[in-house]
């Protein structure tokens, strides 16, 4: 009974879809209200089992569904479709967090993996949608594969898929066992790095991002990455939780995917003329930077990730409103469509610069280069600072089109009006003020669930 208390999120959200699905013809506004009051029976039993992740998951959501209603970008016959699809890939993210098996990680990944095909190509008339959905196909067939031969493999070795008491069994392997544990480990992680986009595992998400909707890259940028990282906790916590040589091998892997995936995502950048080939470069540069906490394999770097997750989910929903309402007037993400936007919309210009730059975000880094360099990776310290400075350098390349640049034309962004305008403001106020009360949030990040 108390695992099924766990997974009242879950259920709550099934039960919310199957509603929404049966009266998805009906009255618009009666959909969305039912969405709205349903989504907030989850957040609450989310937050009654201290799943904080899970929470996060749900603002996402939200901040998709609005944007997708805001956009011209999703056909008006498909708006609700959208909503529901994301409620599923929000269903993916959620059992994911829960996982405390092998099995209940691949499905996860599956559900993840299944709808995000959908939401990639949902603009079927869209040559660029339908190339992202392919691509997010093929590659995600071929990381599930690896992962479940993996699995397979691991239940092999230890006779179970479960998580529980699982030190006993790894004492009890051999030298042999432990290199094959350590071969079927890795593939493992070819279906988790495919969902947080770490080197080399990354290839599909710039060309995805490209040709998704904004609403769908929102999704995209921050539910199966929290998701996957709670899961790359979780079993580093059980599998190489106690020091010895298995694992130094997972910690050192684990340090080189961080150092090339925040390096790669970083330098890619950096030359981009697409505002979505960017961002999601710096997504993948992201993964790197959480990567490093997960390596740490300690309760500082698990408060670390949750605090740079709640700091990047505010940050990526204000910069995607803002990218949606600018490339739905241009009909293009080009930087230069940015140009001179402080002159005409000073308050999404600064909104839009404090996203990027984000004191929370700053706040969150610091917290896990500190916690770095406690554990005497100096090197690993020094090569997160200097990635920073690219991501700078690229970053300010944005603020200076939006300050230094003349506009490209006087005419009005359709998008812009009062409302969303507001409702980006709202959004964009988190990243201050977590920046500034971060130790308030750092209280209420000791509090919540990672590891089950």
């Amino acid at each position: 009974m108390k695992n099924l208390n766990y997974y009242l999120p879950e259920i709550a959200l099934l039960v919310v879809m199957l509603i929404l699905f049966l009266i998805k013809k009906l009255n618009r506004t009666a959909f969305y209200f039912i969405l709205v009051i349903g989504l907030f029976f989850v957040y609450f039993f989310s937050l009654q089992t201290n799943s904080l992740f899970k929470a996060l998951f749900i603002i996402a959501t939200l901040g998709s569904v609005y944007l997708s209603q805001n956009s011209n970008e999703i056909y008006n016959e498909l708006k609700t479709q959208f909503a529901i699809l994301s409620l599923g890939l929000l269903l993916g993210g959620m059992i994911l967090v829960s996982a405390n098996n092998f099995l209940t990680i691949y499905l996860g990944i599956e559900t993840l993996t299944i709808f995000s095909f959908v939401l990639a190509s949902i603009k079927k008339s869209d040559l660029r949608a339908a190339e992202a959905g392919v691509k997010l196909v093929i590659y995600g067939i071929i990381s599930s594969g690896i992962m479940l031969y993996g699995i397979s493999h691991l239940y092999g070795l230890l006779g179970t898929t479960e998580f529980v008491n699982i030190d006993r069994i790894l004492y009890r392997l051999t030298e042999d066992q432990h290199r094959a544990f350590l071969a079927s480990f890795l593939l493992f992680f070819v279906g988790l790095g495919f969902k947080i986009a770490a080197v080399p595992f990354h290839m599909w998400a710039p060309d995805v991002y490209e040709g998704s909707p904004v609403a769908s890259n929102l999704l995209f940028a921050f539910i199966p990455t929290l998701a996957a990282m709670v899961v790359l906790v979780r079993v580093t916590n059980v599998f190489f939780g106690s020091t010895g040589i298995l694992q130094d091998k997972w910690i050192g892997l684990l340090q080189i995917v961080a150092v090339a995936t925040m390096s790669v995502g970083n330098f890619s950048a950096i030359n981009q003329k697409s505002i979505k080939r960017t961002l999601a470069y710096a997504g993948i540069a992201h993964t790197g930077v959480m990567l490093l906490a997960v390596m740490l394999v300690s309760d500082v770097g698990n408060r670390a990730l949750l605090f740079y997750g709640i700091s990047y989910l505010f940050s990526i929903m204000t910069s995607y409103m803002i990218i949606n309402f600018v490339t739905e007037k241009f009909d293009n993400d080009n930087f230069e469509r940015f140009n001179g936007l402080i002159k005409k919309y000073p308050v999404m210009a600064i909104s839009m610069s404090l996203a990027i730059l984000s004191p929370a975000g700053f706040v969150a880094l610091f917290m896990i280069i500190s916690a770095v360099i406690q554990k005497q990776y100096y090197g690993i310290a020094l090569i997160t600072v200097l990635n920073s400075i690219v991501a700078l350098y690229y970053y300010l390349k944005l603020i200076g089109h939006m300050v230094f640049k003349k506009p490209e034309t006087e005419d009005p962004i359709v998008g812009f009006n009062f409302l969303n305008q507001l409702v980006i403001v709202g959004i964009c106020l988190p990243v201050v003020l977590l920046g500034v009360f971060w130790e308030k949030t750092v209280l209420l990040v000791e509090s919540a669930k990672i590891l089950n």
